[in-house]
C-alpha cells in the first residue's frame, strides 16, 4: 500500500512536473509475469525514475546495511525503503549473500518486475562500466525475460541549489530471453557472455561508450589517488567467443508401472 502511495502521490507528481521525463518502449514491459529490467546507472534518481514511469511495481535490490539502522532514524530508513520496493542484498558473499539472492528471486517466482543495476555502482564518469555476472546467475535461474533500458541524462545539475535532473529519459528494448542456457549452472563463460550480452543492449539504447572494467575498481582506486589503467571497447564482450551451448538435461527415468490390486 505504502508503495502506491508514494509513487502515485509524491514520486510520479514531483518527477513529471519538475523534470519532464520521457520514455520509449513501454510497451516491451510484460503487462504481466515477471521479468528483470537491467539498466545502466547514472545517479541515485534511477532508481526513482525507472518505477515511476511504467505502471507495474518495480522492486531493487539495495545493500542490506541500509535496513540495519538503529533506532528511531534507522527504523524509519528501513520502513521508507520496504515501502518504495527495495529488498535488502547481503554483499559480503558466501552463505549469507546466496541466501539473499534467494529472496530476490522469490520477488520474480511471485510474477514481480525486479530492477538491476549489473554495474553494482553509480558510473564514476556517465560511462557504462563491465556488468558483474550476479544478473546472469539469477537469470539462467529463473528463466524469465530480460527487459534493457537505457537511463538517459539522469545525472543531477543544481539549479539554485535545488538539484535537478534535465529532461531524463528511458529507452526501454524487447525483452531478451537466454533459457538456452539454463542448464550450464556455473559455467563462468557462460555467466559473462550473457551479462556482457545484456549490457550490449543496454549500451546500444543508453548510447554510452563502454569500459571493460568494474566501476568499483575505478572508484576505488580514485579514492587512493592511484591510476587505474581502463580498456575501452566498442562493446560489452567484444573479443570472446560465443560459449557453446550446454548438454540438454536428460530425461526423467521412466516409473515403473505398478501391479494391479
Amino acid at each position: 500500500m505504502l508503495y502506491w502511495v508514494l509513487k502515485w502521490v509524491v514520486f510520479v507528481p514531483v518527477i513529471r512536473v519538475l523534470f519532464r521525463p520521457w520514455v520509449q518502449g513501454r510497451e516491451n514491459i510484460p503487462t504481466s509475469g515477471p521479468a528483470i529490467l537491467v539498466g545502466n546507472h547514472i545517479s541515485a534518481g534511477d532508481t526513482y525514475l525507472l518505477p515511476a514511469m511504467i505502471s507495474r511495481r518495480v522492486t531493487f535490490p539495495a545493500k542490506a546495511e541500509a535496513f540495519e539502522g538503529r533506532g528511531f532514524r534507522g527504523r524509519v530508513l528501513k520502513w521508507f525503503l520496504e515501502g518504495v520496493g527495495m529488498h535488502p542484498m547481503d554483499r559480503s558473499g558466501g552463505r549469507a549473500s546466496a541466501t539473499s539472492m534467494v529472496g530476490i528471486a522469490d520477488v520474480l517466482r511471485r510474477g514481480q518486475l525486479l530492477g538491476i543495476f549489473p554495474e553494482g555502482t553509480r558510473s564514476p564518469d556517465g560511462r557504462l562500466y563491465k556488468g558483474k555476472t550476479g544478473v546472469a546467475r539469477l537469470v539462467l535461474q529463473t528463466r524469465v525475460p530480460v527487459v534493457p533500458v537505457g537511463m538517459v541524462d539522469t545525472q543531477f545539475v543544481r539549479v539554485l541549489g535545488i538539484p535537478m535532473m534535465r529532461k531524463p529519459g528511458l529507452r526501454i528494448g524487447e525483452p531478451l530471453d537466454f533459457s538456452r542456457y539454463a542448464g550450464a549452472g556455473n559455467d563462468r563463460d557462460v555467466l559473462r557472455y550473457v551479462t556482457d550480452e545484456i549490457m550490449a543492449a543496454v549500451q546500444q539504447l543508453s548510447g554510452q561508450t563502454y569500459v571493460d572494467a568494474y566501476a568499483a575498481s575505478v572508484k576505488s582506486a580514485g579514492a587512493e589517488g592511484r591510476p587505474f589503467p581502463v580498456t575501452v571497447l566498442s562493446r560489452p564482450g567484444e573479443g570472446r567467443p560465443v560459449p557453446p551451448l550446454p548438454d540438454p538435461a536428460p530425461p526423467a527415468a521412466a516409473q515403473p508401472a505398478s501391479d494391479p490390486a
